[in-house]
C-alpha cells in the first residue's frame, strides 16, 4: 500500500508540474508552443484551455495534499524500527568489544631514555 501511494504521489507531482508549465502567462510561457494561447485553432477555445488547466492543477494540488497525509499515516504505522542504522552498527560494535577498557594513548608505551 505504501509503495502504491508513493507511486501515485510521484505521478501527481509530475502531472502537476506539467499542468503548471502548460498554463499561459503574460510572457506566453510554454503553453504557446502547444496552442494554449487561445488562438483560432485551439481545441479548447480562447479561455477553455486556461480554465481546464487551472481545474486540473487544483485537483492535482488537492490530490498531492491528501497523498502527503496518507503517506505520513501509512509510513509511520509501517515503520518497523525507529532506530537508525548508525545506532545499530554502534551497538553491534560495542557487543564485540572486550570488557576491559582500552588503554589511553601514551599509556603502556615505554619511553626511550634520553642521552
Amino acid at each position: 500500500m505504501y509503495t502504491f501511494l508513493l507511486f501515485l504521489f510521484v505521478l501527481a507531482c509530475a502531472l502537476m508540474v506539467v499542468s503548471i508549465l502548460l498554463q499561459s502567462s503574460k510572457g506566453h510561457g510554454l503553453a504557446g508552443s502547444f496552442g494554449g494561447m487561445g488562438g483560432a485553432g485551439s481545441a479548447f477555445g480562447p479561455r477553455g484551455a486556461a480554465s481546464f488547466l487551472q481545474r486540473v492543477t487544483i485537483v492535482l494540488a488537492i490530490l498531492y495534499g491528501l497523498l502527503c497525509i496518507f503517506i505520513n499515516i501509512f509510513g509511520s504505522s509501517s515503520a518497523v524500527s525507529q532506530e537508525s542504522i548508525l545506532q545499530r552498527e554502534l551497538d553491534q560494535i560495542e557487543r564485540t568489544l572486550p570488557e576491559a577498557p582500552l588503554p589511553l594513548p601514551g599509556e603502556g608505551q615505554q619511553q626511550e631514555p634520553q642521552e
